[in-house]
């Protein structure tokens, strides 16, 4: 299974889950501590051209944090993230994305199939962390899964140095392939706000 045959496969959950997010759902508490609904949803939209142009081997630096989204109209910025999730398949669905490396966002350049995978993996797990702050049911494709999974069974402990998950959740060897993504990154399956 190729990581251009999935792109689409993951955003699409994550697209349905932002377009049932309701106006007063944005101040919900997420799994994502750090992030309430609305501030994920910037968080998200921060780095997404990052995501895009990695995917043409172009250095494109973060969104700027006050680009004013927080003071946008909310259907705004839920509008701009679902067209970013539809420019960021797009670009990672062409083939020639996943060779060779890239840079996200800075001048130190990775595995572009590292930063493919890290992709798939911002769709599935901030889509559950915005669908368990609103309520909402969340599920991917058992290909995306896995493939999520086999990349953050490769990646975790370094985006655990890098402070980018948290320490590890053990889940049982009889988890779902979504439970055991979760605890990977360092999330509670079983959270509730």
């Amino acid at each position: 299974m190729q990581g251009y045959s999935v792109v689409e496969l993951a955003a699409a959950p994550t697209a349905a889950i932002v377009r049932r997010i309701e106006d007063d759902q944005l101040t919900a508490p997420t799994p994502c501590t750090e992030f309430d609904v609305r501030a994920l949803i910037d968080h998200l939209l921060f780095w997404a051209p990052s995501l895009e142009g990695a995917a043409r081997k172009e250095l494109v630096p973060p969104r700027e944090a006050s680009a004013g989204y927080n003071s946008a109209p909310a259907d705004d910025e839920r509008v701009a993230l679902l067209d970013q999730i539809d420019r960021v398949v797009k670009a990672w669905s062409e083939p020639d994305a996943w060779v060779g490396r890239t840079r996200m966002g800075s001048p130190m350049e990775l595995p572009a199939p590292m930063i493919g995978g890290m992709v798939l993996g911002e769709f599935v797990v901030h889509g559950w962390d915005l669908a368990r702050a609103t309520g909402q049911a969340s599920e991917w494709d058992v290909e995306v899964l896995s493939f999520v999974h086999r990349e953050l069974e490769l990646t975790a402990d370094q985006g655990r140095a890098m402070g980018v998950y948290r320490e590890r959740v053990e889940v049982p060897d009889t988890a779902s392939m979504l439970d055991k993504i979760l605890g990977l990154t360092g999330r509670d399956p079983g959270w509730t706000g």
